[in-house]
């Protein structure tokens, strides 16, 4: 029985120093745009895979940081209770009294209202600490002081632009001032939007990870802007049709001016892309956004790449959004005659002839 009873007492002691050894030693933000109601999380750590614990968020409801020795219940049951309207304020009390370890946790949490608040048990390792406003919360532990929380909080209320980009600046502000003075290894980024994921089936309107990494902000900030180029002109078209639907014509023309800002800066990166001056125009035509300008990147894009057909359909597009259904016939005949089995060409060519005549042209 002795035995039995120092294995016991062993064992558990090495449960107690696993789990602290795997503390989610951390710093991160949640935040809440006013104008399009995204909801979202930033962290970085020197941790293996932090976007596996920390992120937590529903569109409509919330966003939630949990770490330290953190107690994932904090994301699941946080978001439950905000859904049931209960600010956070009353939920983190209540999650709090209920968690026999409290001492040893950290969260930030913002409603969909604005609402904020945050908690940094008196366990948590030094520097922990947090800072609360409208619309955020930031929030860290084993830092290399209070300047990062302070950078992070200055960064987000002074600066512009999009729900993610305005909590990457935050991030990066908190690298700047010192971060996880242990280190870096992963981030995550986690954005939420109604009907803001792929193909409007969930609301993951940016969900990117770096898991293990030297230089994980520097990845972060890579993969968004590819998560960017190939997903978020579509999404945001999406959104400009479902913010009108619900007249809130503000968020509408801020998104227009998110999706022009990207396409120049896509421009600036990559001006002799032909696939990039393709993915462009097409959005700028088939979203009625700027046809002039979607017809001549268009036309630089065959130039650059004239055997690629999905190019010169396109080109064809451009043409029929400005009115020129002649040379968008013509161009379409072209396609159908080399790919005849592409009822997609069919369909343009028909629908360009169809326009002509109902022109009377």
């Amino acid at each position: 029985m002795k035995i039995l009873h120092f294995i016991f007492l062993f064992l558990v002691g090495t449960t107690i120093t696993s789990a602290q050894q795997h503390v989610v030693a951390t710093y991160s933000i949640v935040g809440w745009d006013s104008i399009t109601g995204d909801l979202g999380i930033a962290v970085q750590s020197k941790f293996l895979g932090v976007g596996a614990v920390v992120p937590y968020a529903k569109a409509g409801v919330g966003a939630i940081a949990t770490q330290a020795w953190a107690n994932t219940n904090y994301g699941l049951e946080g978001l439950q209770l905000m859904g049931q309207g209960l600010i956070p304020q009353i939920i983190i009390d209540a999650l709090v009294k209920a968690d026999s370890n409290a001492n040893m946790r950290q969260v930030g949490m913002v409603d969909a209202q604005g609402n904020s608040f945050a908690y940094t048990g008196s366990g948590c390792q030094q520097y922990a600490g947090h800072i609360t406003g409208r619309g955020y919360s930031v929030q860290g532990n084993i830092l290399a002081g209070e300047g990062v929380v302070k950078a992070m909080a200055r960064t987000f209320e002074f600066s512009t632009g999009s729900l993610a980009e305005r909590l990457l600046s935050a991030l990066e502000a908190g690298e700047y001032a010192g971060g996880d003075k242990r280190g870096r290894q992963s981030a995550a980024l986690l954005v939420v939007r109604e009907k803001g994921g792929y193909s409007g089936f969930n609301d993951r309107f940016v969900d990117i990870r770096v898991d293990d990494n030297p230089m994980p902000l520097i990845e972060l900030r890579r993969l968004y802007k590819l998560w960017e180029q190939t997903f978020l002109l579509d999404v945001q078209m999406r959104s400009i049709d479902m913010f009108n639907e619900k007249r809130n014509y503000i968020a509408s023309r801020q998104i227009t001016q998110e999706i022009v800002s990207s396409v120049n800066a896509l421009l600036k990166e990559k001006p002799d892309d032909p696939d990039v001056l393709n993915s462009l125009a097409w959005t700028l035509a088939t979203n009625n956004i700027d046809n002039v300008r979607a017809l001549d990147l268009a036309k630089r894009a065959v130039r650059l790449a004239p055997d690629k057909l999905n190019i010169m359909d396109t080109l064809a597009e451009c043409h029929f959004r400005l009115g020129h259904y002649d040379e968008a016939i013509a161009i379409e005949s072209q396609l159908v005659a080399k790919d005849p089995a592409n009822d997609g060409y069919w369909k343009q060519l028909q629908k360009f002839k169809d326009a002509k005549v109902k022109e009377g042209k």
